[in-house]
């Protein structure tokens, strides 16, 4: 597969705009219906229907980065399929064990199985962030970089020890001013991608 993957034409200045909205979006939510945004993030390790909602996309989304190369009306559905070197030949079996895996994981892993989810989505939204900083003029394309970094750390402790979550979420709405603090961190850091996104990263 020589043709570029589609994560390797993203402009960082449309990365950047999507990440800063989302940030600006879900802190400022955050500050604004702080009690109502604890209360549901406290219910989110164990509730069964978002769990099998995120395993779902996450396994999704992976099961197209190996998708097989079809032509005609389906053609959109290798789109995404990625060439993987000296492991391609994995392809065909990832194809069959990806949603045998989603059954099992569905039927057999019950617990935090949210969780489990938000970080296979975690590590896989970091690839286009980093794809598409990737040796980018800018030096403020960290800023990008850094959040996907966070985001990989922070899937990969998701999915094998997925009460990291809980105990983080306890942590942060412990105090009121601890959750505006951080609330408050995350919202200004959204507003510099959002504004790098629109300024210095056009272009790029």
């Amino acid at each position: 597969m020589d043709a570029m993957h589609p994560y390797e034409a993203l402009p960082l200045s449309t990365v950047g705009l999507v990440v800063g909205v989302y940030l600006v979006l879900a802190h400022g939510l955050m500050l604004a219906k702080g009690e109502f945004c604890r209360g549901w993030l406290k219910r989110l390790p164990r509730h069964g229907n978002a769990g099998v909602w995120a395993m779902g996309i996450a396994l999704l989304w992976f099961w197209l980065l190996v998708a097989p190369d079809i032509r005609g009306s389906f053609s959109w559905l290798g789109a995404l399929s990625m060439d993987l070197g000296e492991f391609n030949g994995l392809k065909p079996t990832l194809r069959i064990a990806v949603p045998l895996a989603y059954v099992g994981v569905v039927i057999l892993v019950k617990e935090f199985l949210f969780v489990r989810g938000l970080g296979v989505i975690a590590m896989l939204a970091a690839a286009p962030m980093l794809d598409a900083a990737f040796l980018k003029e800018p030096g403020s394309r960290v800023f990008l970089s850094l959040f996907a970094y966070i985001l990989l750390t922070k899937g990969m402790f998701w999915v094998g020890m997925p009460f990291t979550f809980r105990d983080a979420v306890t942590w942060a709405t412990q105090t009121e001013m601890r959750w505006k603090v951080l609330a408050g961190v995350g919202l200004v850091y959204g507003v510099v991608v959002l504004g790098l996104s629109l300024t210095v990263w056009r272009g790029h």
